[in-house]
């Protein structure tokens, strides 16, 4: 594969002649076609991608800030990603690979068939639980194949998943079931993490108190002793034995497909809508040109089902298109740091797409593990969940793509439902460190604080523009001001505001440079600061807490967390118990990765804490900003000395 010297500072990598031959788009002329009429594109798209019940009467209907698309189709979610292919040669093609953690078990092998059989029996039972469509069916899984079985089915009978992340606390857990009014519960027994055997029931069971869960499936993944409800607790085995065959029910395009709740900035998970027709549209074509998946090709995206990667990349979109795709259970450097690229040989992966977070875990363990490996029939890498640093970029491109495949590093959030801005592989250019383009059909903007577009190269907000991406979500479940105020105050209710920052180029590629708001990216998933400070200040001893993100080699960012008591000193096993604090109310996906007990923090005259002070002080940032308009400007100083500030 060759670099192509673009200017003395910077090297751009272009598409081999092989790639650009092959690929499904290889012509510029994609952005002008789609830049003409996004709307009559996307139509287009969503006609040639989906199988639909009826076609629509209006293309796209925009309210600001509502916007709806394909108004008056009618589908189904489930038909799409599994029946279709039935009628066609991949009746009998593999569609899910499951390799579990422990070596001693076998992988387990899914055909679209066995899919299709599956799906409809879960269905079936979710019916007699009396689910009817529009009700919210709760899903804490782990990365077991039934996950991707209990989504489909509920899209078969019109009923709106809402998937918790499984290794969330029963505290996170109940928030969003409550949140939801979920009737009915998937889970399971346990599953394997580093070998030891975790309880997810155990979890469940407290999660599901003073919801209104009335019925409660359990998955026997792990075989650990289970405490079953009579009357609500029900083994999966059991409800499966003697099901039948279930229709699938035609939707309307803009009816929800799924409520995923995210981390909110006051502290409050926001439950993010995604509808039926325009999020599948955005699913398959972004699934297909993003990763130019061809029928022979193995695609493993390592995200937990529980994150919207692990729905978009991990279910839908690689099922609508008829691909093969890869599930892991386990930690993925357990019981060596080779598992990884074993399991890539092993199965014959040639599509990889993963978090930055993982490749610099993957850097420190070393090139020796991949070297161990055949990893040759990669084709295509991909990154997602933050940016990528240069270092990582060209560890990832040599090490594990032997300098000979593209490296597609993505942009999407939890909001768009899909990728949004990447380069395409049969055109590019690929470059260290900047995404690329929006997406055909889609149009973004870097805009300064005014509301102006931004000089090129230089950092400002990023946005997108009108019509919308068909994937984008279509509000905030129960709060439509939240929606209203998250995504449309900032400039206006026809800019979609991201809160990230970004730098954009002449040729329109765009480098992102972080979140502008008070989120985090742990590992790349997105925290709220607020909802780490309410965890903490449940602790009997806590008066008030600070959380501001802090640079991590691996994770890319952890919490820090300043603490004032209300009486006392820290210790080290008070910071042991905040630790367990949050574990307990989120997960240890938030915990702290340092803790400061301090005497004061910054506030401005009206009480607010200034974090953006904190955060300079870590960072040892040489202009802290205006201090002047401080309640306690002589907190800093002392901050200083705590932290070791040498700004």
């Amino acid at each position: 594969m060759k670099w192509v010297k673009k200017d003395k500072k910077r090297y751009v990598f272009w598409p081999t002649k092989e790639m650009k031959e092959k690929a499904w788009v290889n012509k510029e002329s994609i952005y002008r076609e789609a830049a003409r009429d996004p709307k009559k594109f996307w139509a287009k798209l969503a006609r040639k991608g989906l199988a639909w019940y009826k076609h629509w009467n209006k293309i796209y209907v925009w309210n600001p800030p509502f916007f709806k698309w394909f108004v008056g189709g009618k589908l189904n979610a489930c038909y799409n990603a599994v029946d279709r292919h039935l009628e066609t040669w991949r009746r009998n093609k593999i569609a899910l690979i499951w390799v579990p953690e422990p070596v001693t078990e076998a992988r387990r092998v899914l055909t679209y068939y066995d899919l299709y059989y599956e799906v409809n029996k879960l269905a079936s039972v979710l019916k007699d639980f009396g689910v009817r469509r529009g009700d919210i069916v709760g899903i804490y899984m782990p990365m077991i194949p039934e996950a991707v079985i209990s989504m489909l089915a509920c899209a078969r009978i019109g009923a709106i998943h809402s998937v918790v992340f499984s290794a969330f606390s029963s505290a996170s857990l109940k928030d969003r079931l409550e949140n939801a009014g979920a009737k009915v519960l998937i889970t399971a027994d346990g599953y394997y993490r580093k070998g030891k055997i975790l309880n997810l029931k155990a979890a469940a069971d407290r999660g599901v108190k003073g919801t209104k869960v009335k019925k409660v499936i359990v998955v026997k993944r792990a075989g650990v002793k289970t405490i079953m409800k009579r009357g609500r607790d029900y083994w999966w085995h059991n409800v499966m034995k003697d099901c039948g065959l279930c229709e699938p029910v035609k939707m309307n395009s803009e009816d929800p497909l799924f409520v995923l709740f995210t981390s909110g900035t006051t502290g409050k998970p926001k439950g993010v809508i995604h509808d039926t027709g325009g999020y599948l549209t955005q699913a398959y074509w972004t699934t297909k040109w993003d990763f130019d998946m061809k029928d022979e090709d193995v695609f493993w995206c390592t995200a937990d089902v529980g994150w919207i990667t692990g729905h978009t990349y991990g279910c839908y979109g690689p099922l609508a298109v008829g691909a093969t795709m890869l599930m892991y259970e386990g930690s993925i450097d357990y019981p060596t740091p080779g598992r990884m690229w074993k399991i890539v040989e092993e199965n014959g992966v040639t599509v990889f797409y993963t978090a930055p977070t993982a490749i610099r875990m993957f850097m420190k363990f070393g090139d020796k593990w991949p070297k161990k490996y055949d990893l040759s029939r990669i084709r295509i890498l991909g990154t997602v969940g933050e940016p990528i640093d240069k270092d990582a970029w060209n560890w990832y491109f040599r090490n594990i793509g032997g300098s000979n495949c593209p490296v597609i590093d993505t942009w999407w959030q939890t909001e768009t439902g899909g990728t949004l801005i990447n380069a395409l592989p049969g055109i590019g250019p690929i470059m260290p460190t900047v995404a690329g383009r929006s997406f055909p059909g889609t149009r973004h903007a870097v805009l300064n604080d005014k509301g102006r577009p931004a000089r090129v190269g230089e950092e400002g907000f990023l946005v997108q523009l009108p019509p919308f991406a068909p994937g984008m979500l279509h509000g905030i479940f129960k709060d439509p001001k939240k929606y209203r105020e998250t995504y449309w105050e900032r400039f206006g209710e026809k800019i979609y505001f991201t809160s990230d920052g970004a730098k954009i180029d002449r040729a329109g590629n765009i480098r992102l440079v972080g979140r502008m708001d008070d989120v985090m990216k742990v590992a790349g998933h997105r925290i709220a600061t607020a909802e780490l400070e309410n965890a903490i200040d449940e602790h009997r001893l806590v008066d008030e807490c600070a959380v501001v993100p802090v640079k991590h080699k691996i994770k890319g960012q952890v919490p820090a967390v300043f603490v004032v008591l209300k009486r006392g000193r820290g210790s080290k096993k008070l910071e042991k118990e905040i630790v367990k604090q949050v574990e307990k109310e989120i997960g240890p996906i938030a915990r702290p990765g340092k803790i400061f007990f301090v005497s004061d923090l910054p506030k401005t005259r009206s009480g607010k804490i200034m974090r953006r002070i904190l955060k300079g002080l870590l960072n040892n940032d040489a202009f802290l900003g205006n201090l002047t308009t401080l309640l306690n400007p002589e907190s800093v100083e002392y901050l200083k000395g705590v932290v070791g500030y040498k700004g």
